[in-house]
């Protein structure tokens, strides 16, 4: 797995001249932060053609605004265990940019949360939900607090304690925050159980990704991995390719990968390999998938475990490389920065004809040239994962309505979404001189909806 992201930036000297003085201006206000770096580096390699032909952007410093956030919010966390030792953690909400509606992101709780963790996801955030085309601005946030091997009260007490703090920031009209890593169904009903607490109020708005008994939307759960794998199809089409009979790789094992397995599945792929941080399972036979939702969702066991309940050719490799085995498509859905070019180039050896990012982020750069020298189709997880912050919003429409739809069509509405997100990416590049570059055309399909929308509302 990839770390060093400084070794595989872009080269600066691609930016376009006049986005290079951002760039450094970025690196020189915010040290230290390389995921950031790269976020916006990343952006800013694809927008050169729309400073040729809107210069305007330029003029009133539209690339500068959407690098600073509106509102950045460090705070501690005090809870106590269940052997009565006091922990301090600390938390953020980084509220990057609200110009199409309010903040909306997720909250990751996990040991690498820093700063720069949360303003890269943030600021990817305000693209994937501009893409969209829901009326939802872009945050993120979360805490360097680790869920792993605590116990149900543990995770409730520091639930309560960290709702305290960001109770004072959030609100269905001013940020709706959701769930990410280490933060699922569980962590959203206790911090939603203190925010009702404090506030007084039942406010089913503020969060979302919440239970099904107290307004959660059906598909939340299965969204970013359908919405995935509804791209990952759109996208194959457009080459004139499909799933069926496609070996599929997986990183990851969590909601994200497991529900891609799932519809990877409905469209006749066949899912090779799963991991988790200690390692992969390979089976050539095709994962079966109800063996692994008993390991991860309900005994919350490790993936190594599939091996003995399987049988068969399934086979565990601890510590292994999962993008080292042939495959025709690879979706890393597990974290940032996790598939490098190394990976990239044993992928592109193996016949790999499709990479999507279920993950934000999880190509480094350097993977991402390897794939497009390749000739091989890329989805940027700002549009390829975007289908759980879709599905978010549409969880906040039947809240705000007091109504609640049926999983057929929640699920209708996220193909629908995740189409029209394909369409403004591919037509975008087309645009922009950059025919099938679905990199490019994310960034550009939505920079230029949010600054059409920070335009209208003036310098603020």
């Amino acid at each position: 797995m990839a770390g060093d992201v400084g070794r595989c930036k872009l080269d600066h000297m691609s930016l376009h001249p006049s986005l290079q003085p951002i760039f450094d201006t970025v690196l020189h206000r915010n040290p230290g932060e390389s995921e950031f770096h790269q976020a916006v580096q990343e952006v800013l390699h694809s927008l050169g053609p729309v400073v040729d032909k809107h210069p305007e952007y330029l003029e009133l410093s539209m690339f500068e605004r959407l690098c600073e956030p509106e509102r950045q919010i460090i705070f501690r966390v005090p809870w106590i265990d269940e052997q009565g030792v006091v922990h301090i953690n600390r938390a953020f909400r980084v509220e990057f940019n609200s110009s199409l509606g309010p903040y909306k992101g997720g909250l990751r709780f996990h040991p690498s949360v820093n700063l720069g963790i949360v303003k890269f996801l943030g600021f990817e955030q305000i693209f994937k939900n501009s893409i969209t085309g829901l009326p939802i601005g872009g945050g993120k946030g979360g805490s360097d607090f680790d869920p792993k091997g605590r116990t149900d009260l543990e995770i409730m007490r520091f639930c309560q304690s960290f709702m305290l703090e960001l109770y004072r920031h959030i609100g269905e009209y001013r940020d709706v925050p959701a769930g990410d890593i280490g933060v699922g169904g569980r962590e959203i009903g206790y911090m939603f159980g203190q925010y009702k607490r404090i506030t007084n109020q039942y406010e089913a708005g503020v969060l979302t990704g919440k239970g099904l008994s107290y307004g959660g939307s059906m598909v939340r759960t299965e969204a970013t991995g359908y919405g995935l794998v509804y791209f990952l199809k759109d996208m194959l089409g457009a080459a004139k390719k499909t799933l069926d009979g496609r070996s599929v790789v997986i990183s990851g094992s969590g909601n994200v990968a497991v529900y891609a397995a799932e519809k990877v599945e409905a469209f006749g792929g066949r899912v090779i390999a799963l991991s988790d941080s200690g390692g992969f399972i390979h089976d050539p036979d095709g994962i079966d998938l109800e063996i692994v939702k008993q390991i991860k969702f309900v005994d919350r066991g490790r993936i190594s475990e599939y091996v003995t309940r399987r049988g068969g050719r399934a086979t565990y490799h601890e510590g292994g490389n999962v993008w080292r085995l042939e495959a025709d498509v690879a979706l890393p859905c597990a974290t940032q920065n996790e598939l490098d070019e190394d990976d990239a180039k044993s992928l592109v050896a193996g016949g790999v004809i499709a990479v999507a990012e279920g993950a934000n982020m999880p190509c480094t750069p350097g993977a991402v040239k390897v794939f497009s020298e390749a000739g091989v189709l890329f989805a940027p997880g700002k549009a390829a994962n975007a289908g759980g912050v879709a599905t978010s919003a549409l969880e906040m429409q039947q809240n705000a309505s007091r109504d609640a739809w049926h999983f057929d069509f929640t699920e209708a509405r996220l193909a629908e979404i995740m189409g029209d997100v394909h369409d403004s990416c591919a037509a975008a590049a087309d645009e922009y001189g950059s025919p099938g570059d679905y990199v490019a055309g994310a960034n550009i399909a939505g920079f230029i909806r949010v600054s059409e929308a920070m335009l209208a509302q003036g310098v603020v």
